[in-house]
């Protein structure tokens, strides 16, 4: 069974909208990059909410002077979009899942693949993280406290993780991996 992974870029008092203030603050760290490069090429599926879809795809699906990968790992991957409004999503290798969120998600990971990544989407992450079906968290944690913002876990049920992986990185970010208890 694939794993379903939430990878969020993440501020240490929890933040996740990737704002000006902190987001770009990292500046050039190739030893981050290289981590994000390689969580990124261990996933084959991608899933969002119709809003994080329809700006990546309006930004990274025609973009072509990427060096970075993205937009070809992303004009690549299998790319799962929930939504109930959404007919016909407009982007290669693209399936719109409008059915119950559950049923939904345990079907495709089900499917052969390696990992089906979430990012983004703060109110599909929450979604899934109250339906169990999250298998890691994999947060890029930056050396910024933002004070406010959207939170990943707020009105998140009380979850133990296991931690996989700890590891900083010269620019003072940090990944962090932790295992579901599922």
């Amino acid at each position: 069974m694939r794993k379903l992974v939430i990878t969020q870029n993440i501020t240490i008092d929890g933040v996740i909208e990737a704002t000006e203030d902190w987001f770009t603050q990292a500046g050039s760290d190739p030893e981050l990059g290289a981590a994000l490069a390689a969580q990124r090429d261990a996933s084959d599926g991608f899933l969002v909410g119709r809003v994080t879809f329809e700006g990546m795809r309006d930004y990274w699906g025609p973009k072509t002077d990427d060096t970075t990968g993205v937009t070809d790992h992303l004009n690549q991957v299998a790319k799962y979009v929930v939504s109930t409004t959404l007919q016909e999503p407009g982007w290669a290798n693209s399936t719109v899942l409008s059915g119950p969120l559950v049923d939904e998600v345990t079907r495709i990971k089900k499917t052969t693949g390696s990992d089906i990544v979430c990012t983004g989407s703060i109110t599909l992450c929450r979604s899934l993280i109250a339906a169990n079906l999250v298998d890691e968290y994999r947060l890029f944690v930056y050396p910024y406290v933002r004070g406010h913002g959207e939170r990943l876990f707020d009105g998140a049920p009380s979850l133990g993780v296991r931690l996989l992986e700890c590891r900083a990185f010269p620019s003072g970010a940090s990944l962090m991996r932790y295992a579901s208890p599922s």
